[in-house]
């Protein structure tokens, strides 16, 4: 018999709803080539983990630990990389078709991780990777967006919705966000000049009133692709819409009437690209969007902290859509040596 390393994580035997998850042991990963494993004091939680919890994924291999977005400590370094040291601080955007941060310890891609944001706590820290790093790469890299235009952001109140609200307030724009009519005053503190409460009005009627007809230059959907579809109708000439949960039907969009530019934003699909650059990129948006929480200027939004019990419980409240800003789970953080 030997010994070995195991951790406290939140598993998932097989596809299902959040409520199945459960917290165990499992094994210690150790990180391979090109890879670090990092002690994990914080995880974000995003609608993409109770999605991913009802479908699986091809390559998972159960049981399966969810979690995309980590803060924490680096602990173990793979072959081949020298960039970072055991001690140093990161938080990074993990890939969803491996093991991921609800546990103990994460194996990361040394190439994708970023320093911790100067000031910032690992509770903070964690609430930004994967909604911030979306909000930051729609607007900054897909838009392009330019001070003084006009901007719709569907779902402001949102972890997408609120970190574009905000990245678009520092860009200069004139902002308009959707959200339900609780949670307008806080959408509205984040910087939006017009909030539509889209239960009881109609967002397009609203949007032409505040345009005067014109329409928006950009849209951000971070709702559903038939939200996107009806969304088309309300942008400008030349306007751009950057989807974030599915693109629009073109057959029920009138062709060559406004030479719209229609993005699709995919953060972790450079993890299923061959293009290690794509990794680079993640760590940069990682680097540049840190920076602003550094100085204040974004607003990590932290709304409610949850241990790693708990998080089941939050996907659920999660999935109901009503979630205002993020829910950050804490992180116990020993391991401890069992026989085997």
């Amino acid at each position: 018999m030997g010994s070995q390393l195991v951790m406290k994580a939140l598993v998932l035997d097989r596809p299902g709803t959040p409520d199945s998850l459960y917290a165990t042991e499992v094994d210690l990963p150790k990180p391979g080539p090109g890879e670090v494993r990092v002690r994990v004091h914080a995880a974000g939680l995003n609608p993409i983990d109770y999605k991913l919890a009802a479908t699986g994924m091809p390559d998972w291999k159960y049981p399966q630990i969810l979690g995309l977005d980590v803060a924490g400590v680096v602990d173990a370094l793979g072959p081949d990389v020298d960039e970072w040291l055991d001690g140093d601080q990161v938080y990074f955007h993990g890939d969803f078709s491996r093991r991921g941060g609800f546990g103990q310890y994460a194996i990361a891609k040394s190439r994708a991780l970023a320093w911790m944001p100067e000031g910032l706590s690992f509770i903070e820290a964690a609430a930004l990777p994967c909604a911030g790093f979306t909000a930051y790469q729609a607007l900054h890299r897909k838009l392009k967006v330019q001070s003084g235009k006009t901007i719709l952001i569907h779902g402001g109140a949102g972890g997408v919705g609120g970190f574009s609200v905000q990245l678009a307030r520092l860009a200069g724009l004139k902002i308009i966000a959707t959200c339900s009519r609780h949670n307008a005053k806080f959408v509205k503190d984040l910087g939006a000049e017009y909030v539509i409460d889209y239960q009881a009005e109609n967002v397009g009627d609203k949007v032409k009133l505040i345009t005067e007809g014109k329409g928006v230059d950009y849209i951000i959907d971070t709702v559903s692709p038939e939200n996107a579809t009806a969304s088309l109708e309300m942008l400008a000439l030349n306007g751009s819409i950057a989807c974030i949960a599915g693109l629009p039907d073109l057959t029920q969009f009138e062709q060559f009437k406004k030479a719209i530019s229609i993005h699709e934003v995919a953060l972790a699909s450079a993890y299923q690209s061959e293009d290690e650059s794509a990794l680079d990129e993640l760590a940069r948006i990682g680097i540049e969007f840190g920076a602003l929480a550094s100085k204040g200027q974004i607003k990590p939004m932290v709304e409610e902290t949850v241990t790693l019990e708990e998080i089941p419980d939050a996907l659920i409240r999660l999935s109901m859509r009503h979630v205002r800003g993020k829910i950050v789970a804490t992180v116990p953080q020993t391991a401890r040596e069992t026989v085997k």
